[in-house]
């Protein structure tokens, strides 16, 4: 069955208001690309979504850690 109009209109208003969204740009021929990525995700059960978030909140709380060694 398709979606109306009016239900991706109010979807998009949603997810507008709800989340912000950051993009990252990664070469396709490097050794850390999208691909990888992709697949490290897969590997493990996440979406790359749930990954990246994952690996931002551990080094953000890493760094947290070195900076209440270093005063």
């Amino acid at each position: 069955m398709p979606v109306s109009k009016a239900k991706l209109k109010a979807d998009a208003k949603y997810s507008r208001k709800t989340y912000d969204q950051i993009s990252i740009f990664m070469r396709k021929d490097a050794e850390l690309s999208r691909e990888v990525l992709k697949a490290h995700a897969a590997a493990r059960n996440e979406s790359l979504n749930e990954f990246i978030k994952r690996s931002i909140e551990e080094t953000m709380q890493r760094d947290k850690g070195r900076d209440k060694n270093e005063h």
